[in-house]
């Protein structure tokens, strides 16, 4: 088993942008990673506390995540910290080398991938 992390920032705490933004974030991840949600044991999100209109998991049972445990949580807030940013840990069953992916505005939290 094998923890795959990555973010992405949305642009406004509406349904759709979160809907939107964990759809490019969890399919980012599958597709660089060559997994499929029957290899997917769990997946946790957290959210800056400025997301606050959509649980990120729910999009993930849209796509067809049914078979493993979603979570949602708040991130910690530390200040200064960057805003508007869904995070994720996505536990899976693979022997691939794993590929963390930071989109958008999150591309400064791993600058070094």
């Amino acid at each position: 088993m094998k923890a795959i992390r990555g973010a992405i920032t949305i642009t406004h705490n509406t349904a759709e942008c979160i809907a939107q933004g964990t759809h490019t974030l969890v399919s980012t991840i599958m597709s660089v990673n060559s997994i499929a949600p029957a290899d997917v044991v769990s997946i946790i999100f957290t959210c800056t506390r400025d997301i606050d209109q959509a649980y990120p998991a729910k999009t993930a049972r849209e796509m067809g995540f049914d078979g493993c445990a979603l979570m949602c949580m708040q991130e910690m807030y530390v200040e200064n910290s960057l805003p508007m940013c869904i995070r994720i840990m996505v536990l899976a069953n693979t022997g691939n080398n794993i590929k963390h992916c930071y989109l958008e505005g999150a591309k400064i939290l791993r600058s070094n991938l």
